[in-house]
């Protein structure tokens, strides 16, 4: 394996706890409520857990958490929102612009951590510095970035005259997919847009992209994608159509190109520290918005060779981590 050292995730909450509880109410049992398209064994969550148990929130002992998956079930968000609510949890977390949009509809006073592409932009809050009501969590800048991938992915794959871009319909505004084909354009590249509202819909969207004469696809952003990479990282290497990821995490687990912040180390590092403190009884909104400051760029070549593509070396040598 080759790679650059990669610098940490930076942010004002990424702080170290110590291993003794710091204003927990003795005797109290504290509850979470999660509404996220992955599952609570995904390294992402393992991560958040680890930084509660050293922060002195510990399953079983002090902490009961109420998981709700939405990753094949999008329509079920509403409800779970309200489970969720009725239940009396103390912090609501909650992923993706449905998601967090949903809980706030349900709720007015339980303190509620989102993490999404854009909080301030999807209006889920109304500025970084002052969230202002209910709501505070992260941004992980994915839109801004998504120039960025396309640029990459561009030259991952010489020679490219048609790509395509997998869209999940929930989570992507229409202007945002017009500037990606206007930049392809200029580039004498035709992008065309499949869209998904299920997770269901996805073989079958990479299957168009393929058929519509696409060399390349880019996963644009969303719980739902995310929460279905593996069915979409084996279906593109059966297809050989080169994709690119939102996170260098999924190249590492055999997507092709992975470009953004480290996600278990934004969990980790951004987001647990503000569960904590909510937890420990601050207001979110006296918790500005948290985004990633450090981006990283892994290139699978193990991938590259099972779909009989040559990364050219001025990109590798560009990466931050090349799996070989």
């Amino acid at each position: 394996m080759r790679r650059r050292e990669f610098v940490a995730i930076l942010g004002s909450a990424a702080v170290a706890w110590p291993l003794a509880a710091r204003a927990q109410e003795a005797g109290r049992t504290y509850q979470i409520g999660v509404l996220s398209a992955s599952p609570r064994s995904a390294p992402l969550w393992l991560g958040v857990f680890d930084e509660l148990r050293r922060a002195g929130f510990i399953e079983g002992q002090n902490l009961t958490v109420d998981w709700h998956q939405y990753a094949s079930h999008v329509d079920l968000i509403p409800k779970f929102a309200a489970e969720l609510v009725k239940a009396k949890v103390d912090v609501i977390v909650a992923t993706g612009d449905a998601a967090i949009r949903a809980v706030q509809q349900a709720t007015t006073t339980i303190p509620i951590l989102g993490t999404t592409d854009d909080m301030v932009g999807s209006g889920l809050v109304n500025s970084l510095a002052l969230p202002h009501g209910n709501t505070t969590g992260t941004s992980i800048l994915a839109a801004e970035l998504d120039g960025k991938r396309q640029e990459i992915l561009i030259e991952a794959v010489p020679d490219l005259h048609r790509m395509a871009a997998l869209v999940d319909s929930n989570a992507t505004a229409s202007p945002r997919l017009q500037s990606l084909q206007d930049s392809a354009r200029a580039r004498g590249i035709e992008l065309s847009i499949h869209h998904i509202a299920k997770s269901e819909e996805i073989p079958a969207a990479l299957e168009a992209a393929k058929a519509s004469g696409a060399a390349a696809i880019k996963v644009l952003s969303s719980p739902v994608l995310y929460g279905n990479r593996q069915i979409i990282i084996q279906r593109t290497a059966t297809l050989r159509l080169p994709a690119i990821y939102q996170f260098p995490e999924e190249a590492k687990e055999g997507g092709l190109v992975g470009y953004g912040p480290s996600v278990i180390r934004l969990f980790r590092e951004l987001l647990a520290p503000m569960l904590i403190k909510l937890l420990r009884g601050a207001k979110p909104a006296d918790l500005p918005i948290e985004q990633p400051t450090k981006f990283e760029l892994v290139v699978n070549l193990k991938t590259a060779k099972v779909i009989g593509l040559t990364i050219p070396e001025s990109l590798l040598a560009r990466a931050d981590e090349v799996i070989e």
